[in-house]
This record gives C-alpha cells, structure tokens and sequence, in this order.
C-alpha cells in the first residue's frame, strides 16, 4: 500500500453493527508512501497511527480530483 500526505484512507466495516472509517493522512513514516501512517479521522478528528490491513484502501488525492 502506497500513500501519500493528503491522502484519504477508507476502512470498509467488516463486520455487521461497525461503520466505515474515513481519515486523511498527514504523514508518511516510510520513504516512497509505505504505512504506517499518521491519520486524522472523520467524525471526531483523532489523529493515530495507522497500520493498514484487510478492507483498508487509499484514495488518492490526484484520483479523488481528476
């Protein structure tokens, strides 16, 4: 998985009852886009790291706009 600053993260629910996640990346750890990464989420604006796997995909910001 490549991402980059500015960069949506989208986290599918993968179980009945959860809701998918939404969040933006603000940094990179890795050189060339690789995770983990720091990610500010929607809804209540934590900021983590994030580590991604199973249902987690990147939107990216070139592809969101154009």
């Amino acid at each position: 998985m490549e991402a980059h600053v500015g960069d949506r993260i989208l986290v599918r629910a993968t179980h009945q009852g959860e809701v998918d996640r939404a969040g933006e990346v603000l940094e990179c750890h890795e050189p060339g886009g690789g995770p983990p990464y720091l990610v500010r989420w929607d809804g209540d604006g934590h900021t983590g790291l994030f580590f991604p796997a199973g249902s987690a995909v990147v939107v990216h910001v070139d592809a969101a706009h154009g």
